[in-house]
């Protein structure tokens, strides 16, 4: 590799753009699937580390393979990476043709990858070169300082490596063509003797340096070239893009300059006049890409685009990227015979999701204030009217506990962006994958928006519903219902995945009662197979009681919560569907053990009717067999106290009581009773103490237990 990076770095010196776009193409075909430069190195410390294992038979830790620490035989190539990187930007911020501007700014994004190497990349000049090419204007000059700190740096870099090869001379011709190829390009006319050959040069500075370019074409080849180059711009764009976006993603710093040079302020502005200007958007996913990385990776910039009308923005976006027209009444006009959206359409339209839940979620569970609208934008004005969203300079307030009251505008746009996440759950993709990530991402934003902002979730008239329920249109909620069985069959990532849409289940059904009917309906049917324990069942409801007791915390609290929703929140009820030991977390952290509801977990009575649950006549006929604790029908145990007399049945409670009493004194297990508010509290001092007569005697019988002798509790 060094000696092909050596090469590269030379030519670039010597401004040979045919050279420099030859290696390139052959060095970004070698590494176009590279994440990572070291891999002869880390198979290196892998095969050593192994050898050391096999050697010691031990390990003090576990072995890092993709460490980040440098060794002495990684460090050179490290540092040519890092020249390599340098000397492209600079060559990139000259004239240059566009097939080799394309495969230098692939170089750099191959480069981008590599966290250890991106100094260079990651100065303000840089960041800045790299936002003028990706079509990003930072309204305010580049920093020449920075600039010139990166060429004065790759200047260094070339004098170094000449002094070191005793070469001084060619040192000062490569620093000198190094810095040439920075000064803007002249555009010289020469016209010949009868005029019709015309024939542009191009001039390097004050050099006189002139390069023939291509010669006058006729209309047809003039239009076809101009396309040819609007392609190439694009294609260059594209990826000045895709290098931005690795470095704010790999670099802290490059996140911290990019937010203090306002990088978010240009990015913006150039959405913004692709959404405003009603033309059918393209190109925009990198930028869609960089604005959710900025958003999800710095908090201050998460408030600035708040603050800037963001959700409005984006709202609009997705509109046109779906092509989206308002009927009266704020309904959507559906078209039920339109075709899936395309792959790419739904990947921009992703990326417009991600970055609205960035700067939406944080007014997760605050209500709008219907009667003291606080907000300084009266945003209603632009639902229905084309404003120009001129953002003014930027004010970065570094605190994100400012309370805020979502005023009437507020719920109106919410409201509205709630409509257009409902047509997302419906709609259909191209691939099931892709609906199946955005669907996520609308359910993710769903879960963090004001409950009672969801109520335009279920206000669609119910004419050509396919689901519905009580007069109202739940083609939604079994959108929702669906996506839930989807995640649960899936079983990966549960927390991510699955907590979003149980948690935005759960809190419809508190607050609708047409939603907690039609979930209950579909989740909790009236119980009739009482043979098998809830948690072995095959339906929505055995596999939420399995969850219920997760490993995961957030995942079993999420489960309980939704089926005790479902329940109204009654514990017979709750412990009939799930069985009470699966119930018994749940109860015991609201403090409902004994059964009764506590006065402070009646803030949602409100919600739920007074109707009873009904039975049928199968559970009717097996409730007095029921076992409580598993929830099912269990098959007849023999007695074991059949044929003993009072006073061995005496002696075993007695030796049983001296067992726990032991587990308990040895702290391994510990004894709990529930009190009279419904908890869990430590049965201390309850028990009957046992002698040192009877510990030695219960030390005795338990060694001739079989299966117990010479085994101790570790």
């Amino acid at each position: 590799m060094a000696p092909d990076v050596e090469r590269i770095i030379q030519s670039i010196s010597l401004g040979d753009q045919d050279t420099v776009q030859l290696l390139l193409d052959s060095y970004n075909t070698q590494y176009a699937e590279c994440f990572f430069f070291n891999t002869d190195a880390q198979e290196r410390k892998k095969q050593q580390q192994l050898e050391e294992f096999r050697k010691n038979k031990i390990r003090d830790c576990p072995p890092n393979f993709d460490s980040d620490i440098d060794s002495d035989d990684e460090r050179p190539d490290l540092l040519l990476r890092e020249d390599l990187a340098a000397a492209l930007l600079c060559f990139v911020s000259g004239q240059l043709q566009p097939a080799v501007l394309r495969a230098c700014l692939h170089t750099l994004r191959i480069l981008s990858r590599d966290r250890r190497a991106l100094g260079p990349m990651v100065t303000d000049g840089a960041l800045f070169t790299l936002a003028h090419l990706g079509g990003i204007d930072l309204l305010q000059p580049c920093q020449l300082h920075d600039r010139s700190k990166t060429e004065a740096q790759w200047d260094r870099t070339q004098i170094h490596r000449a002094e070191a090869s005793g070469c001084q001379g060619a040192a000062d011709a490569d620093v000198k063509c190094a810095v040439s190829f920075s000064v803007p390009t002249k555009e010289v006319c020469v016209s010949t003797t009868n005029g019709s050959d015309r024939h542009f040069y191009k001039q390097r500075g004050n050099e006189g340096h002139l390069v023939l370019a291509p010669g006058k074409k006729d209309a047809r080849e003039e239009d076809s070239e101009k396309d040819r180059k609007e392609e190439d711009g694009e294609v260059c764009r594209k990826e000045a893009m895709k290098v931005l976006c690795n470095l704010i993603y790999n670099s802290p710093k490059a996140q911290e300059r990019a937010s203090a040079l306002r990088l978010l302020q240009g990015l913006w502005e150039s959405l913004k006049q692709g959404i405003w200007s009603r033309a059918p958007p393209t190109g925009q996913f990198y930028k869609l890409r960089l604005l959710f990385l900025l958003t999800a990776l710095r908090p201050e910039l998460r408030l600035q685009l708040q603050q800037e009308r963001g959700v409005l923005v984006l709202t609009t976006a997705l509109e046109q990227y779906l092509s989206l027209r308002w009927a009266e009444g704020h309904q959507l006009i559906t078209d039920s015979t339109a075709p899936p959206i395309s792959k790419e359409v739904s990947q921009d339209v992703i990326e417009i999701l991600k970055t609205i839940f960035n700067i939406a979620h944080r007014f997760y569970r605050q209500e709008p204030d219907e009667v003291k609208p606080q907000t300084p934008h009266l945003l209603l004005s632009f639902l229905t009217e084309e404003n120009d969203l001129s953002m003014s300079a930027a004010v970065i307030i570094k605190t994100d506990r400012i309370p805020h009251v979502l005023g009437k505008e507020e719920a109106a746009l919410y409201r509205r962006l709630v409509t257009v996440l409902r047509h997302c759950l419906l709609l259909s993709c191209d691939g099931a994958d892709t609906l199946e990530e955005l669907q996520g991402h609308t359910v993710n934003i769903l879960s963090a928006l004001p409950l009672t902002c969801l109520d335009v979730l279920l206000a669609v008239p119910v004419d050509q519903a396919s689901h519905k329920y009580e007069g109202v249109n739940m083609d939604c909620v079994h959108a929702l219902l669906l996506f839930m069985d989807r995640r649960l069959n899936r079983g990966q990532k549960l927390k991510e995945k699955l907590t979003p849409v149980l948690s935005l289940l759960t809190e419809s059904s508190r607050v609708h009662r047409g939603t907690r009917h039609y979930l209950r309906q579909k989740i909790l049917p009236p119980l009739r197979d009482v043979a098998v324990r809830p948690e072995q069942d095959s339906t929505l409801r055995g596999q939420l009681v399995r969850l219920m007791t997760h490993v995961d915390t957030d995942v079993k609290d999420c489960a309980a919560e939704l089926l005790f929703v479902l329940c109204k929140e009654n514990v017979s009820r709750y412990v009939k569907y799930t069985g009470y030991g699966n119930a018994a977390g749940l109860l015991a952290a609201r403090g409902l053990l004994n059964g009764r509801r506590n006065s402070g977990d009646g803030q949602f009575a409100s919600h739920y009717s007074s109707d009873s649950d009904s039975d049928t006549e199968e559970y009717r006929e097996a409730r007095s067999k029921i076992n409580l604790v598993t929830g099912r029908v269990e098959a007849e145990q023999p007695d074991p106290m059949e044929g003993m007399t009072e006073e061995e049945k005496e002696e075993e409670a007695r030796r049983l009581i001296c067992m726990i009493n032991r587990l308990s004194q040895d702290q391994i297990i510990q004894p709990m009773g529930v009190t009279a508010d419904g908890r869990l509290a430590p049965l201390w001092g309850q028990m009957r103490g046992c002698t040192e007569e009877e510990d030695e005697e219960e030390e005795q019988d338990l060694n001739s237990m079989p299966g117990l002798k010479d085994k101790t509790i570790k």
